[in-house]
């Protein structure tokens, strides 16, 4: 690399030229590593919102809005309201999700919000200023083919840390606030989208709406792989201090500790360490996934799916993603 792009991503590290100076050499491979996995990761997030832009839009211009099918969330609600109002989608799409991306501000964190709401912006603006053919006239193919596109749109924009519909962080909020689950505030939002659906447009649009909404679902499930909402991370490395320091001082999680030993080599050679262990949201894989590399790269990480949760930190402390 050029030595001058070198000075000035030191300074850039180390914010003055004198503590650049000072810097050992250890330190600054630590912040040169640490540099090269935020930017790897940077964008690996783009190109998933990307992706799930592209086919959130493929769903709803080929396939939903043509045939005034509808979807679940805060999407289903912006096209319920453009087949009454006869609104335009893409304006819909900014003013319905305006207040949960202040929510996931406050629930979740500044950086979510930030780029919850560009991936929001710009969908609003590929549905507004691109056209996308009609791919078929078929009710149940619509119904199946349009709840998957926008599934996997939904899907690759939470595995890139945004959302792009707000209803699952709704769920975070209440599931909080009142101590019922994510899946009964989602399921019980639906049902009143639907019910709404039955009696203005037709029950038949929403039946259809309902497998739309089923097959949206699964897919979100299979693209971002975790069925449910909470996920416990185990993590066993030589530098668990340093990650229980990470988890409880940056994202703010309660972590439990266990005392454990590892075994390797012919001669089951023994050593002792400690065993961290936490819980978070789906929504914060990526992020922890990024700090516990740049601490150990070798790090043994084994994540398992939490069907819900009952009090503990993860529901009184706030997230920041």
């Amino acid at each position: 690399m050029n030595k001058f792009f070198i000075k000035i991503i030191e300074y850039a590290l180390f914010n003055k030229k004198k503590e650049a100076k000072h810097v050992s050499s250890f330190e600054k491979a630590k912040g040169f590593r640490n540099l090269s996995i935020d930017v790897n990761r940077v964008v690996k997030d783009i190109v998933l919102i990307f992706l799930g832009i592209t086919s959130a839009a493929i769903g709803l211009k080929s396939f939903l809005l043509p045939t005034q099918f509808i979807d679940g969330g805060a999407t289903g609600i912006a096209l319920l309201l453009t087949e009454l109002t006869r609104l335009g989608l893409s304006s819909l799409l900014i003013i319905i999700n305006i207040p949960f991306v202040i929510l996931g501000y406050n629930v979740i964190g500044k950086k979510f919000a930030i780029k919850t709401g560009i991936a929001i912006s710009i969908l609003a603006i590929v549905v507004h200023v691109f056209t996308f053919p009609q791919i078929t006239n078929d009710k149940l193919l619509v119904s199946v083919f349009g709840g998957f596109f926008l599934g996997a749109g939904i899907g690759f924009s939470v595995r890139g840390g945004a959302v792009i519909d707000g209803t699952e962080v709704l769920a975070i909020y209440l599931s909080r606030k009142f101590g019922v689950t994510m899946g009964d505030v989602i399921i019980t939002f639906n049902v009143i989208i639907f019910s709404v659906a039955a009696y203005k447009l037709s029950v038949e649009t929403a039946l259809y709406s309902m497998i739309t909404y089923l097959a949206a679902s699964k897919t979100i499930d299979f693209v971002v792989e975790g069925i449910d909402e909470y996920i416990g991370i185990t993590i066993i490395s030589a530098h668990s201090e340093e990650i229980r320091e990470m988890i409880t001082n940056s994202m703010h999680k309660g972590v439990t500790v266990y005392k454990g030993k590892r075994g390797f080599g012919k001669h089951g050679h023994v050593d002792d360490l400690d065993i961290v262990y936490t819980i978070i949201t789906r929504l914060e894989i990526s992020r922890i996934n990024t700090e516990v590399e740049k601490i150990d790269p070798n790090a043994f990480v084994i994540m398992t799916s939490v069907k819900d949760i009952k009090g503990g930190m993860v529901k009184r402390r706030r997230l920041k993603h």
